[in-house]
């Protein structure tokens, strides 16, 4: 062990936060992620082995990234090497590869390289790193808060073996406190900490499956709490309240938690939960998700999946759009959800929808000509050119209905729009029927 490394060590002994000193140093420590650790699962026989691939783990903070890098790092053979893409560039990288090589042809010996918040690199970044990895002078470990699809370079992804870690469960959360509280070498131990179950059970919920954040506040409540009259440090229900606070949603406007969160919000509209879809509303209205944004999405449901089966969806949802420019947060809360909710009650209709997308293509493919009698004739000579001639105006006939060729004769007889017979719809699909159009 070089003396960077052992310092390193002698400050998570004593100084580091307790989320730190608590990390597990071996498989058999870990808390939770059982669908990829779990024993005679890949992950758990590449490191038990030391035969390790590239790798990228990734999910949200506190669920052990950092974690099994260090786990990994006390159980290779290979020379482990980390750096932070936040604090780190190319130059660091640089100087890493050049060891690796230096290891690789003197030693037969393999570096592992674990960036953490790899999502962090710029794509010119991401691509120096390609042709090491590939051919393996360097074994990568990267780790990110954001989905890998959308954040790290597709050549890397396709050389990595992708590991998603899931939130901690309240009994996985428990655990590690319990564990924390007893540890007298590294966790609170020393301190004499007695910590209440209903307090652990609530820093377990509130902590959203985060371990370090319930660890936080855990040692702020032992760090905080005077000994009561027994020398013990109880940490109640109440303390536990006062240490964690709010947690913070996870939900990031410009990661995956964003699309995936707009993306829940429609299908509830449309698949008509508005129980569902005011709780994703005010999940992106909590994170400071754009209004104006959320109002579009709730318009374009209103048209695409709502449409004429309750015309007012539409109406309602403009009107929503128009408010919340005009009174801002926090009282656009109340049109939004508004709107949101009449949408996911609405009856349903995609035939709107439907019905533009297969005329557009109709559109794009086959080529059409207005019928004379329809054409423009508001202009001299329009008789000579036979156009318009033979039109007749609906509204001088009975019910202001009249048969006559509208549809090009190239594509004459086409249907695009197929009224269903939800609401407002099976009033207009009645009167198609009534006066022969379907």
């Amino acid at each position: 062990m070089n003396l960077i490394d052992y310092m390193q060590n002698e400050y998570e002994k004593k100084d580091a936060p307790l989320a730190a000193r608590m990390r597990p140093k071996t498989l058999d420590e870990v808390v939770g992620q059982q669908h990829i650790i779990a024993p005679g699962k890949m992950l758990y026989r590449a490191i038990e082995a030391d035969r390790l691939s590239s790798v990228i783990f990734f999910g949200p903070p506190g669920t052990g990234k950092t974690t099994l890098a260090r786990v990994i790092a006390n159980t290779t053979s290979a020379s482990f090497k980390t750096i932070s893409a936040v604090s780190s560039g190319k130059k660091d990288m640089e100087e890493v590869v050049a060891g690796a090589k230096e290891r690789i042809a003197m030693y037969g010996v393999r570096t592992i390289l674990f960036i953490d918040e790899i999502h962090r690199f710029n794509k010119a970044q991401q691509d120096y790193l390609l042709p090491f990895v590939e051919e393996g002078t360097i074994i990568l470990i990267g780790a990110t808060t954001e989905n890998p699809y959308f954040e790290v370079n597709g050549a890397l992804l396709s050389r990595s073996v992708i590991f998603e870690l899931k939130p901690l469960s309240k009994e996985d959360i428990i655990l590690l406190l319990q564990r924390a509280v007893k540890d007298a070498d590294r966790g609170l131990g020393g301190l004499n900490v007695v910590l209440e179950d209903d307090a652990a059970e609530f820093l377990a919920e509130r902590s959203g499956g985060d371990a370090r954040s319930a660890l936080n506040a855990l040692e702020l409540g032992a760090l905080t709490t005077a000994p009561s009259d027994d020398g013990k440090i109880h940490i109640d229900l109440e303390t536990a309240a006062e240490c964690i606070q709010k947690k913070a949603i996870r939900y990031d406007k410009d990661g995956d938690q964003h699309y995936d969160v707009i993306s829940a919000f429609i299908k509830s509209m449309r698949g008509s939960d508005p129980d569902a879809a005011v709780f994703y509303l005010a999940k992106m209205l909590e994170a400071g998700e754009d209004i104006k944004f959320i109002a579009r999405r709730i318009m374009i449901c209103a048209c695409e999946d709502v449409g004429n089966a309750d015309p007012a969806a539409m109406q309602v949802a403009a009107a929503a759009s128009l408010i919340i420019e005009r009174v801002g947060m926090p009282e656009a809360r109340i049109p939004l959800s508004q709107a949101a909710i009449y949408v996911a009650c609405a009856p349903k209709s995609n035939a709107s929808c439907m019905a533009i997308d297969i005329a557009m293509k109709t559109a794009q493919n086959v080529p059409t000509t207005v019928p004379p009698h329809l054409q423009d004739a508001h202009y001299q000579g329009h008789t000579a050119l036979g156009r318009g001639i033979g039109y007749q105006y609906a509204h001088d006939f009975p019910d202001h209905y009249v048969e006559q060729q509208y549809m090009p004769s190239e594509i004459e007889g086409t249907v695009f729009y197929e009224p269903g017979e939800l609401g407002y719809e099976k009033i207009i699909s009645d009167y198609l029927k009534r006066i022969g159009k379907r």
